[in-house]
């Protein structure tokens, strides 16, 4: 039996004055499910269509009220209330149809607003009320005819929520069924990842229905539905742009506040053209959330979490056919803590060698067992870039991200205690040297000017020679460079991959070396220096180093230069 078949007067009863008719869908018109695909078909309307779920919204404290007629006693009836982002107070009531004509036989409809006066006067009978947050139901085997009235109110805030109304509650089914036990199980735990496990939805095992699964994933709570999650997803607060009530506004545009237009219909109607209409409210920070539809599997790895983090998981069913869903009983877990790392122990004056994975963590420690003023902290990153953080009896003094050799003097406290964190790069493993000392004068690694290119000078360039030149410091450094033949498809990836420039002169052969000289300059400006490589073969590659090595003997290399001798001369 059909929630939308009632007489005609009641119909214009029901829809607002000042709405202009329109023809409702029942199910027995053919054009019906192609009208309730068009949500704007009931945007201007009270009455809930039979089968179709709707969307609306709520402002606080404003109650909503919605209509649907059911003619015959004995019809099934199931109604369906979804809260989407606050708790809601709905009750629903039947009161009798009202009499078409009056009293006296003269076959004269009454007035309107006597027929409006006739129903309104009337509270009805309670069916069902309800108040929370949880998706609740009202399911009869067998109502009475009458004029059903659903009342929402929301007091907490402005408000989404879906209802859905059906006769036909058997055939019907378009929300997923849940299996027997609905719960999600949590079938392996790590630092980074969580592996979820759940039964299937009989309407996908049974029914043979599309269903597809959705997971959700965030570290505050767990969800009663989907329509609260993407409530919560939604990147603008579209909910405090919608209009005070009272003010110019047409139904059209009240029924969309919230949700995406469709098409045009947004700029065709003017919405929102006038920021006076609006509500105007700042920025919602952004959501630690996540969504992620699976398709049919019922086992998931949820991976790159973080170690020692509360996450909530939430599993959502969607029959595909009818977009509406029905949530499993949600489960949280905590991820397994990041293995305890040993603490490495700097030693004063020393060098210490660190290897960190990539995307690593390395955790170094510098106690000083005598007082001092200063401290200096020196770091060659021979790779790739690291981070490091510095702290001091737990407060931290240094953050920044260090490439090639860095020094860092701070000042001293008796009896401190100094943390260095190093995080490696992303995109490979790290290697460091690390010194930490108490006596500034001690200073292990060489002073590098800030660019430590190699250039060379092609119009120098002859059948057996190159000549280069690199920039030096006001410290006084022995230089030492290198050469080595590669062949002719020797390219930049290549070169990358050796720039290590922790590796000194040592591990090269000494058929390699060149020369090595002294060389620094008082004036900074004219600290560079030139060297002619001599007894190369034609047309043939070469890779030039450079090191440059202080006075503790630990050596840098400046960056790898390729040249080529000409081949015709």
């Amino acid at each position: 039996m059909l929630l939308l078949r009632c007489p005609l007067p009641l119909l214009l009863l029901l829809l607002p004055l000042h709405s202009k008719p329109q023809k409702l869908p029942t199910r027995d018109e053919e054009l019906f499910q192609m009208q309730i695909r068009d949500k704007a078909f009931f945007h201007d309307s009270s009455v809930i269509p039979d089968g179709a779920e709707i969307s609306s919204y709520l402002f606080r404290d404003t109650p909503k009220r919605y209509f649907f007629v059911v003619e015959e006693d004995n019809t099934p009836l199931a109604v369906t209330v979804t809260p989407c982002d606050a708790p809601l107070e709905w009750k629903l009531s039947v009161q009798e149809l009202p009499e078409e004509a009056s009293g006296e036989g003269s076959g004269d409809p009454e007035p309107l607003e006597q027929q409006k006066q006739q129903i309104t006067s009337e509270e009805g009978t309670e069916l069902f009320s309800y108040k929370g947050n949880d998706v609740e139901y009202f399911v009869s085997s067998s109502s009475p005819s009458g004029l059903y009235q659903l009342d929402l109110l929301s007091t907490e805030k402005d408000t989404h929520f879906k209802v859905y109304a059906t006769t036909t509650p058997e055939s019907d089914q378009p929300y997923p069924e849940l299996p027997y036990d609905p719960r999600i199980d949590v079938t392996s735990l790590g630092r980074t990842t969580v592996t979820l496990a759940w039964k299937p939805s009989p309407t996908a095992s049974l029914l043979r229905q599309p269903i597809q699964y959705c997971i959700v994933i965030n570290k505050e709570h767990n969800f009663k539905s989907l329509c609260a999650v993407e409530a919560k997803l939604s990147s603008d607060d579209a909910f405090m742009m919608a209009p005070k009530p009272g003010l110019d506004f047409s139904p059209f545009d009240f029924a969309h506040f919230g949700f995406p237009a469709d098409n045009n219909s947004g700029k065709e109607r003017g919405f929102l053209k006038s920021s006076k209409f609006g509500r105007q409210a700042p920025p919602k920070p952004r959501v630690d959330l996540h969504r992620i539809c699976i398709g049919n599997k019922n086992i998931f790895t949820v991976s790159d979490l973080k170690p020692d983090t509360q996450y909530y998981f939430d599993m959502f069913a969607v029959n595909t056919n009818t977009n509406m869903s029905t949530a499993y009983v949600g489960t949280f877990a905590r991820t397994k803590e990041e293995a305890k790392q040993k603490t490495i122990e700097l030693k004063d004056g020393k060098v210490t060698d660190v290897f960190i994975k990539r995307k690593g963590t390395k955790f170094l420690r510098f106690a000083p067992v005598s007082s001092h003023q200063k401290v200096t902290f020196s770091v060659h990153s021979c790779l790739d870039a690291v981070q490091i953080q510095v702290r001091r009896d737990g407060k931290l003094l240094l953050s920044q991200s260090v490439e090639g050799v860095r020094q860092f003097q701070l000042r001293g406290k008796a009896k401190a205690k100094y943390l260095i964190r190093l995080k490696g790069s992303k995109k490979g493993a790290s290697m460091l040297k690390v010194l930490a000392t108490t006596r500034p004068n001690k200073q292990s690694f060489p002073s590098l000017p800030e660019d430590t290119r190699i250039k060379a000078f092609d119009k120098l360039r002859t059948c057996s020679s190159v000549t280069v030149a690199w920039l030096g410091t006001q410290e006084r450094n022995k230089f030492c460079i290198y050469k080595r033949e590669v062949d002719d498809n020797y390219n930049e990836e290549q070169k990358k991959r050796e720039q290590n420039q922790c590796l000194g002169p040592d591990t090269r052969k000494k058929s390699e070396k060149v020369l090595c000289k002294y060389f620094h300059s008082q004036n900074i400006q004219k600290a560079v220096t030139t060297e002619t490589i001599r007894g190369l073969q034609p047309g043939k590659s070469y890779l030039l180093d450079v090191y440059v090595i202080g006075h503790g003997g630990h050596s840098v290399k400046y960056q790898s230069k390729l040249v080529k001798t000409r081949k015709f001369c």
